[in-house]
């Protein structure tokens, strides 16, 4: 038992970042804070903001979730709260672990190999299975745009698993009139399918050319939502915020829940630790900075909202361009629908970026299979399990539904943060003299709280959610144990998996 949660050395991931040949060093604290407002400004801003407002009910009159109406912005600022306990706890490891893991490695080194697995199993409903809702939640928000021009057939834009989870009469009867192919009706989002390969070729060719594409996709995005609320603004009704919080902080709570899946990018940065240039510096400046600048956008667009129609009518797959349909400000639909496009494919970059480099952490150490820690030998990108990632994702958003992944993501990131922050005050314990270029302040207290909130956000939760990720642990640790754990490097006593080294160098 004792074996099971050996702690890996700081020193030790250090070496085997150099000794494997490491990541390119190309990142910036512009490129990072770019890189956290493409992964948090997205599909929660641009889709789940309408269900965190008015709720969600079942055609049976069930009350799932409770709304928080106008009171929304006091759930963006909880949740800007709880991040950022959770962020100041991701900075202090992060300019200590400048390694491309991410929460896998913090975990490594603080609370021991079968709770990194954990972590890095976690985060795989971060990144991957997030990712299958985003791209949906894309090729939505793309074929809106494109609908005056072109149609592209029903069939071709719905997923097998999301018509039958649809309580539309319209959208379920495609199963009746989809093509069959030996008697299956063929029902695939194709759009999605396609921006997830896409994004895929461009992370293989290098991280620089990935970023100059993000960068530029954040600054349509913030000129979307610029118009959005200067627009919004001079059409506020007062009256909109009454009553503020109809269904008080039960309301506030669940929906703090609902959209806690805009926030998870900020966890994305820190797997960009190995390729950034002084990451002692520049990883926590990255981290708190680009999750302050999108809680102020998160807590003045939900105030515009809410402004300016009654929040019940936000309860849309497009919140914020049905808002302008309503206020009759139809000119301006398109816009929104094109800022959606490009800032739901920047989450889709940036998400796609971060599970590799997971996968490659993870298979340095001997928890996955050697492949996966292979680097392009002119990109030096993990290009195997980019690829790999690409194309399960993809898979996914050819036929799934995107509503059953957002709970499961948020469970998930949740219960990563909340290891994280319980690893900060368990490293000072265990090597209270180790440099620190940054350091939590009253880091007991900060710590404890982070993890405690991340806790309180997941009681918001539905129950199917908890079962479902008691299943998703139970699988990862069947596999733990069928491989990982008779392959650890750190338990083997061998180098870290290196295929990129030269004959003969033991690796």
């Amino acid at each position: 038992m004792r074996s099971l949660f050996q702690r890996k050395q700081i020193a030790d991931l250090i070496h085997d970042t150099e000794a494997s040949g490491g990541l390119k060093r190309a990142l910036g604290t512009g490129d990072l804070v770019m890189l956290s407002i493409g992964a948090v400004i997205g599909a929660g801003i641009f889709s789940t903001l309408g269900t965190a407002a008015a709720g969600e009910v079942l055609p049976t009159g069930e009350v799932v979730r409770h709304g928080a109406g106008p009171a929304l912005v006091l759930s963006f600022l909880l949740l800007g709260g709880v991040c950022a306990l959770a962020a100041l706890c991701y900075a202090e490891l992060a300019s200590m672990i400048p390694q491309a893991g991410s929460a896998y490695a913090y975990s490594y080194a603080t609370l021991g190999e079968l709770i990194a697995w954990i972590i890095g199993w976690d985060l795989i409903l971060e990144y991957a299975v997030g990712n299958i809702a985003v791209a949906i939640a894309w090729a939505g928000y793309f074929n809106s745009l494109i609908s005056p021009w072109v149609h592209i057939p029903d069939w071709l834009t719905h997923g097998y698993y999301n018509v039958h989870a649809s309580s539309d009469p319209a959208i379920r009867g495609l199963l009746d009139t989809a093509p069959r192919v030996l008697g299956i009706p063929v029902l695939v989002n194709l759009p999605a399918f396609l921006i997830v390969m896409a994004i895929t070729w461009l992370l293989v060719i290098g991280v620089k050319e990935s970023t100059r594409v993000n960068n530029i996709m954040v600054v349509v995005k913030l000129l979307v939502l610029a118009v959005f609320i200067g627009v919004g603004a001079l059409h506020i009704n007062p009256a909109n915020y009454t009553p503020f919080a109809p269904n008080g902080f039960t309301g506030i709570h669940q929906a703090a829940a609902i959209v806690f899946f805009a926030y998870i990018g900020f966890d994305a940065i820190s797997t960009a630790a190995e390729e950034t240039k002084d990451p002692q510096r520049t990883m926590p400046r990255g981290i708190l900075i680009g999750l302050a600048v999108c809680t102020i956008i998160y807590i003045i667009v939900g105030a515009v909202a809410t402004g300016l129609i009654p929040y019940q009518q936000l309860k849309s797959s497009d919140p914020l361009a049905h808002a302008f349909e309503v206020a009759g400000l139809t000119q301006f639909s398109w816009l929104i629908s094109l800022g959606a496009v490009v800032s739901m494919a920047a989450v889709l970059l940036v998400f796609q970026y971060g599970q590799p480099r997971i996968f490659y952490a993870m298979a340095r150490d001997g928890l996955l299979p050697p492949w996966a820690a292979k680097l392009h030998p002119k990109y030096r990108t993990p290009h195997v399990t980019t690829l790999a990632t690409g194309v399960l994702v993809a898979l996914g958003a050819l036929v799934a539904d995107d509503a059953a992944t957002y709970d499961l993501t948020n469970i998930g990131t949740l219960s990563a943060f909340m290891l994280v922050c319980l690893g900060v005050p368990v490293l000072r314990l265990k090597d209270p003299d180790r440099p620190r270029p940054f350091k939590v302040p009253f880091v007991w207290p900060v710590s404890l709280a982070g993890a405690g909130a991340c806790l309180f956000v997941m009681q918001g939760l539905p129950l199917h959610a908890w079962g479902r990720f008691g299943i998703w642990l139970a699988i990862g640790l069947v596999l733990y144990f069928a491989y990982g754990y008779r392959n650890s490097v750190l338990r083997r006593g061998a180098p870290p998996v290196n295929l990129d080294a030269p004959p003969g160098t033991g690796a």
